[in-house]
């Protein structure tokens, strides 16, 4: 019978993999959780009250949605809106 050895790819593929995927998991929403909390803390110091509440309110309705647009939409907005003053 023939002895059965595995490729490196295959090698390569299973170092330095978490084998509990709980773990992958939690790392994975730990670094959101704080990327989020970083980002809307940025919101809030770049942009007035208003706005700043409005694209926080966009920010969780898309997470929640899965649409990532309806933020997207929210920014380009604002910014049509600071080019308009300026002109």
């Amino acid at each position: 019978m023939r002895k059965k050895t595995r490729s490196i790819l295959e090698e390569l593929n299973n170092l330095g993999r978490p084998k509990n995927d709980d773990l992958l998991i939690e790392a994975t929403a730990s670094n959101i959780i704080e990327s989020s909390i970083n980002l809307l803390n940025m919101i809030h110091r770049v942009y007035d009250q208003d706005n700043a509440a409005e694209l926080e309110r966009r920010f969780l309705n898309s997470i929640r949605s899965g649409d990532p647009k309806k933020f997207k939409r929210s920014i380009a907005r604002i910014i049509e809106g600071k080019n308009n003053d300026t002109e």
